[in-house]
């Protein structure tokens, strides 16, 4: 259901591992798409081990749950990079990953391929209903990374444009994005049928940000935690009525030990908000800096560490 992201192609930052003394608790794989666990925490021996897909962004996220715990006096094991979905989900229900960052949406569609639900709290209700035995959500939080409509801040000051309805009556507009998104329920069709808005279509595809900047086309569809979005200054418009399928950053954990990093974790996803995980990727693509320096500043940033 997901259509082609729009990427800065640079290389993945490093993963070089970072140990952050912290007081107290703390808060790409695409989203489109180690031992038992036992009683850790609190100067245990027992290891929690935290996996991340291989994408840049999933193991920013996967190094602050990390250095949260380590900080919370938590033993932590890090098996970065495992893949996709079909790789890593077996090691979650093997025990043999403990803590992942995960994507409600998309997550909710690997184990319900025909779920119907679009919102936020919707899809987060029906994803912890369907989740195996054995595995659960902690907290989601407000960050997200699925498909986005994004406006210039020049585009959107001008109009007034806050959420996707707002763009109703505007003429002429254009939609940009991957060719396949002219057929998806949630492009033009979904705009006219959930928001009134009218739209022609232009398959930008790869070029989708550009042509937005240059003022070719006036509606951008980007994947939410795209660093172009940060670099580019852009607008992304809320979408109240869940024309796009979300999917917000959520922890999902082995049970046994849910209760007991529950505090650390929740705090990570109250704090982490959609333009902040955005400035995160810009940091990675951009400035190139490794997860861990990443991680380490962004915990201290928001008294976390």
């Amino acid at each position: 259901m997901k259509i082609t992201r729009t990427r800065l192609s640079l290389a993945l930052a490093g993963t070089a591992v970072a140990a952050l003394a912290l007081a107290g608790c703390a808060s790409g794989g695409d989203p489109l798409d180690g031992g038992s666990s036992g009683d850790a925490g609190g100067g245990d021996s027992e290891t929690i081990v935290v996996g991340s897909q291989t994408y840049y962004s999933n193991e920013i996220i996967a190094e602050i749950y990390a250095q949260a715990l380590e900080g919370a006096g938590f033993t932590v094991e890090r098996k970065f990079n495992i893949g996709q979905r079909d790789a890593y989900i077996p090691s979650l229900e093997d025990g043999s990953v403990d803590l992942f960052p995960e994507y409600t949406g998309n997550l909710l569609q690997f184990f319900e391929p025909d779920a119907t639900a679009t919102t936020s709290d919707e899809v987060y209700a029906q994803l912890q209903e369907a989740l195996p035995d054995g595995l659960t959500v902690l907290d989601q939080s407000s960050a997200t990374d699925q498909d986005s409509y994004n406006v210039t801040s020049a585009f959107a000051d001008e109009n007034g444009l806050t959420t996707i309805g707002d763009l109703a009556g505007i003429t002429p507009l254009v939609l940009g994005g991957a060719p396949e998104l002219e057929t998806r329920p949630y492009g033009p069709t979904g705009l006219k049928e959930i928001y009134g808005v009218d739209v022609t279509f232009n398959p930008t595809a790869d070029t989708t940000v550009a042509e937005l900047v240059a003022g070719n086309i006036q509606v951008a569809n980007v994947y939410s935690a795209d660093p172009a979005i940060g670099i580019n200054d852009l607008v992304t418009l809320e979408d109240p009525d869940g024309l796009l399928l979300a999917s917000n950053v959520v922890p999902v954990v082995n049970a046994d030990i849910a209760d007991e990093i529950a505090d650390v974790i929740n705090a990570v996803s109250a704090a982490l908000t959609p333009e902040g995980l955005v400035a995160l990727n810009v940091e990675s693509t951009v400035d190139e800096r490794s997860s861990a320096d990443i991680a380490k500043d962004w915990l201290a940033a928001n008294n976390l560490g």
